[in-house]
């Protein structure tokens, strides 16, 4: 009866929504390192996304109340190598104290050319550099791409959650190891996929270039009309080299992304003659109900668009 009356009592029945409020507050940059870190994090993080689903990260324009979630972040997780400079000066603005986790690092980023005519964020501090008189050679931020360099990020991820949660490691480490695991057997479909598809032919047109350590990593060319950013406006002569090139190479796998802006890809369509696939997932999940809602099913939903595109399977 006494045990039954505590059980009852006011005073402890206060004791769930304050342990509730205890969940470490954690930001993430944009959807595909929220997913990541909710994956790691679980129920003992309270997580917040900048850029959510369906939100290009790389001309993201934020609000106050973005800014405003930071101040009191215990962490904050992004890419680096220049993806999110907008988020330098939000964190200087916002007068965020915690901890600043930068997934890409340990990882030796690709380096591809700039576009000519091509402007974006590039760093720390949160400067543009014109590539019109910059340097012509940038990293190439989209790592993420290569499931072979997802266990860099898990370890960032997981021991920023640590450091700052060191009593909940044995948590997030097993999270953690549980994910990679599923991530590693991901990758291996993926190689088992592509590898249905003739060397000759594992060619993909897409809105810019954010394939590239797929392309790296599973043997398959990417081409884009885009530089690394969607801000980037192709030329027209870049957009005649690449309908000459399709009609040429007779490439079949012509694909949108999530993102971008389609009239450009719409024309190149009508007048290489051939079909836009579908719509790839590259720097951004979708929605809940979309088809590529965790990084996992960004993978399973990209790779079973590419594979019957590249083979010039009829849809």
């Amino acid at each position: 009866m006494l045990r039954r009356a505590l059980l009852c009592s006011p005073a402890l029945l206060l004791v769930r929504p304050a342990q509730a409020q205890q969940r470490l507050s954690v930001v993430a940059s944009f959807s595909i390192l929220a997913d990541m870190t909710r994956q790691i994090g679980g129920d003992r993080i309270a997580l917040r996304t900048i850029a959510g689903p369906d939100v290009d990260a790389h001309g993201f324009q934020p609000k106050p109340s973005d800014a405003a979630m930071l101040a009191n972040a215990a962490v904050v997780i992004r890419n680096g190598l220049g993806f999110e400079g907008w988020l330098d000066r939000m964190i200087r603005s916002s007068g965020f104290k915690g901890a600043l986790v930068t997934t890409a690092d340990g990882i030796t980023p690709r380096m591809m050319d700039a576009h000519a005519h091509h402007g974006h964020d590039h760093g720390g501090a949160g400067r543009r550099q014109n590539h019109s008189v910059g340097p012509r050679r940038v990293p190439d931020p989209h790592a993420w791409q290569d499931l072979g360099l997802a266990p860099q990020y898990l370890r960032n991820i997981t021991a920023g959650l640590i450091a700052a949660d060191p009593g909940n490691e044995a948590l997030y480490r097993r999270n953690a190891e549980a994910y990679a695991a599923r991530l590693a057997a991901l990758d291996q479909w993926v190689r088992a996929e592509i590898a249905k598809v003739a060397e000759a032919r594992r060619k993909i047109i897409t809105s810019h270039d954010a394939f590239g350590y797929f392309g790296e990593a599973y043997g398959v060319r990417f081409l884009a009309p885009q530089g690394v950013s969607t801000e980037a406006e192709p030329s027209a002569a870049e957009v005649g080299r690449l309908i000459r090139q399709i009609k040429a190479e007779n490439i079949s796998a012509l694909f949108m992304e999530n993102m971008s802006n389609p009239a450009t890809l719409q024309r190149i369509a009508k007048e290489a003659g051939v079909r836009v696939r579908g719509r790839l997932y590259a720097d951004a999940l979708s929605v809940g109900s979309g088809p590529a809602p965790t990084y996992e099913a960004m993978f399973r939903h990209n790779v079973s668009l590419m594979v019957p595109a590249m083979r010039g399977d009829a849809a």
